[in-house]
Order: structure tokens, then C-alpha cells, then sequence
């Protein structure tokens, strides 16, 4: 089951490339039509997209420990949790990950590289203080249950082709409002294809961040399963998630590009922040390990 779902992950890896390269191309190529750039939009839109996702692939997760800040966690200030870190690793029988904090008092973690011989985990110095040994063991086992499944390598390409299309948008629709006193660059456009276009435009962000949900969420379920596993101890990871969800610290450092990696939502709890989450509710995680 667990060597299914890695293959799994790394062939819906190609495939989130995949489809992220398509619908690049399809909003450059309506915005060549729309705005008359001919060709060159395609080109732009594809070169973009390659350079970023090559970047997102070879220093996506030096992108997010920076961004994130967290430091390097030396032994000697965080003895035990360095050494869960490489205990658990070799039960898991994947290289041992670079081990890093945030200092934070709000409580969470997340684990990040392309695959497990790059991967690193980090957590807050609010989770070190405020759980115990065996709920800590529970959460880094959650991580590590990621970095062997590949779903690091997923969530850190969709957390980084996000970002593009987000920034892609933007810059279309500010094209669209500059040229707006101008019809120029809508000469001969069908209607049709002007409304799909700018539609597109303009949903490209939402319509990626629901990719990006439909991804996440069995990932945290299989994870918390595979943790549990790990440690033979459900309660351990049922009893620290009980504990995050009753902490109301916002994670200052996180943003919307990298929210789902975390292993709880990391910003306050709220309508709108439960109706798009990249997570399942944390009572139903709890329920799952709890009949285990």
C-alpha cells in the first residue's frame, strides 16, 4: 500500500507539471489572441513556466525554509528532537533530514525538499515547548511519513506553480485595465473568445489554488496514518493535534504559497479559512487515529 501510493505520488508529480504547462499555454495563447502579442505570449508563457518550475524543483525548499525562517536546529539547544529527527528516520529507513525550528510560539511543522536524500523537517520552538515526547515523536513521524511518500515534492511544486499563476495573472489583467481605453489590441476577437479569456485571467489564481486543495487533503489522511504507523502510537499524534487546533497563534512567517505544507492550517481558524483549507478538519484526523 505505501510503496503504491509513493509511485502514485511521483507519477501525479509529472502530472501536476504536466498540467500546469497546459494551462499556461492556453491562457498565453488566448491572451495573444485577445491582446494581439501573436506568438510571443505562448513563448514567454512557456519559457516562465520552465525557469520556475525548475526552480521550484531544485530550490523550492531553500525557498520555503527562507521565507518561513527557520534556522538550523544544532543538538545542543534541541537534544530530543534532533534525535527523534534521526531515530525515526531509520525506523521509516530514509536519510536522515536536516532538522529546523521557527521560532514561534504558535504550534506547527512541515517538511519540505524534492525527495527523502534532500528533505528537511521543520517545527516551531511553540510545538517544542508545549508538547510532550510522545506527541512530538507523533508529529515528526507525520513529517517523515511525507518526505517517504514523495507528498513534499507535490506540495512544493503546487505551493511554487501557484505563485506563478498568480503572478501571471496579475500582470495579464493589468495589461487588460491599461489597454482598456484602446481596442487596438481587440480587433477582430470574437466575443466568445475575448469573455473565455478574460475569465481565465482573472480565475487562474482560484482555479490553481483548487488544484492545489484536491492534492493536499488525502495526503494529511494517508500521513497521519503512516506516522501512527511509525511509532505505534495513535494517541501520540491524535493527542498534539487536540493541542494545535486549541492554539490560536498565527504563524507570521507563513503565507498562502506555503500553507499547505504545514501540518495544521497556520493562520487563525475562521469561515472562510475552513471553506478553502488545504487540510482536513483536525476532528476527523483525530476520529481516524483514534480507532486505529
Amino acid at each position: 500500500m505505501i510503496y503504491e501510493e509513493i509511485t502514485k505520488n511521483k507519477w501525479k508529480s509529472f502530472f501536476l507539471v504536466f498540467l500546469f504547462f497546459i494551462f499556461v499555454i492556453v491562457i498565453g495563447y488566448l491572451c495573444g489572441i485577445i491582446f494581439q502579442w501573436g506568438y510571443f505570449a505562448v513563448v514567454m508563457a512557456v519559457i516562465i513556466a520552465i525557469i520556475m518550475t525548475l526552480v521550484s524543483y531544485y530550490s523550492g525548499d531553500k525557498i520555503v525554509l527562507s521565507t518561513s525562517k527557520a534556522r538550523l536546529a544544532k543538538t545542543q539547544e534541541f537534544p530530543f528532537y534532533v534525535h527523534s529527527v534521526e531515530g525515526l528516520a531509520i525506523a521509516a529507513g530514509i536519510p536522515k533530514p536536516t532538522a529546523y525550528v521557527i521560532d514561534s510560539e504558535a504550534m506547527n511543522a512541515f517538511a519540505t525538499g524534492k525527495d527523502p536524500k534532500s528533505a528537511s523537517v521543520c517545527v516551531t520552538t511553540g510545538l517544542l515547548k508545549k508538547l510532550s515526547r510522545e506527541e512530538l515523536e507523533g508529529v515528526i513521524a507525520h513529517e517523515l511519513s511525507h518526505v517517504k511518500n514523495y507528498d513534499i515534492r507535490i506540495m512544493m511544486l503546487a505551493a511554487v506553480l501557484v505563485g506563478i499563476l498568480v503572478i501571471l495573472s496579475d500582470v495579464m489583467f493589468r495589461n487588460m485595465l491599461w489597454s482598456s481605453s484602446s481596442n487596438n489590441g481587440r480587433k477582430g476577437v470574437h466575443p466568445v473568445v475575448m469573455v473565455i479569456g478574460l475569465a481565465l485571467i482573472i480565475l487562474s489564481p482560484f482555479i490553481a489554488n483548487i488544484i492545489k486543495l484536491a492534492i493536499s487533503r488525502k495526503r494529511e489522511f494517508l500521513a497521519d496514518a503512516n506516522g501512527a504507523l511509525l511509532t505505534r502510537y495513535p494517541k501520540g499524534l491524535a493527542d498534539a493535534l487536540r493541542k494545535i487546533s486549541h492554539d490560536h497563534n498565527e504563524m507570521k512567517s507563513a503565507s498562502n504559497a506555503t500553507a499547505h505544507l504545514f501540518i495544521s492550517n497556520p493562520f487563525k481558524k475562521g469561515f472562510t479559512s475552513n471553506l478553502f483549507s488545504t487540510h482536513p478538519p483536525i476532528e476527523e484526523r483525530i476520529k481516524r487515529l483514534e480507532k486505529m
